[in-house]
């Protein structure tokens, strides 16, 4: 045997070592959950952020996407109400020129928990696409966890609540 296929042979059999740690490394029992996102300790507080965008279906606005047939709407109010036995909490914001919007909230949303909330967009800032399409008027829509993000006052739970669409009631007023 060379010196060379020695070292080949215990490479192989290293590498094929390694994988089979990793493989049963793998199987064992975690603590986290979906997606490989760490589950947070029960007693960990953090505040919550939710992001989202406002269209209007239809409607040539500044920042029109063609593909799409959607334009953001600027000034768009967005309200996130949370709410657990007697507690309730209310936060406003409002979009930019793209149409996003984050709200933070601070300790105040220590109480609650994502299933508590829910984000709405109550009406359209643009009077040619006013009708809501999409969800429905005040129905909201739940909140998504996307990742965790490390702030000055700690840690935050960012969240997803998007895609709220309005549209012209006649397309020709836009």
């Amino acid at each position: 045997m060379t010196p060379t296929l020695g070292r080949r042979s215990r490479s192989v059999v290293l590498g094929c070592g390694l994988a089979v740690a990793i493989l049963a490394l793998g199987c064992l029992p975690s603590g986290g959950f979906a997606m490989g996102v760490p589950r947070p300790q029960p007693n960990l507080n953090f505040t919550i952020g939710v992001e989202g965008v406002v269209w209007c279906k239809g409607c040539r606005y500044a920042g029109y996407i063609q593909s799409r047939d959607t334009s953001p709407l600027r000034n768009a109010s967005a309200l996130l109400r949370c709410r657990h036995g007697r507690r309730a909490l209310s936060v406003w914001g409002a979009t930019n020129s793209r149409g996003y919007f984050l709200i933070q909230t601070g300790a105040q949303a220590a109480p609650f928990t994502s299933k508590d909330c829910r984000m709405y967009v109550p009406r359209s800032p643009a009077r040619g696409c006013a009708v809501p399409a999409s969800p429905a008027r005040m129905k909201g829509l739940p909140l998504r966890f996307r990742r965790f993000v490390t702030r000055p006052d700690g840690l935050q739970g960012r969240y997803v609540a998007g895609g709220f669409t309005f549209a012209p009631q006649d397309r020709s007023k836009c």
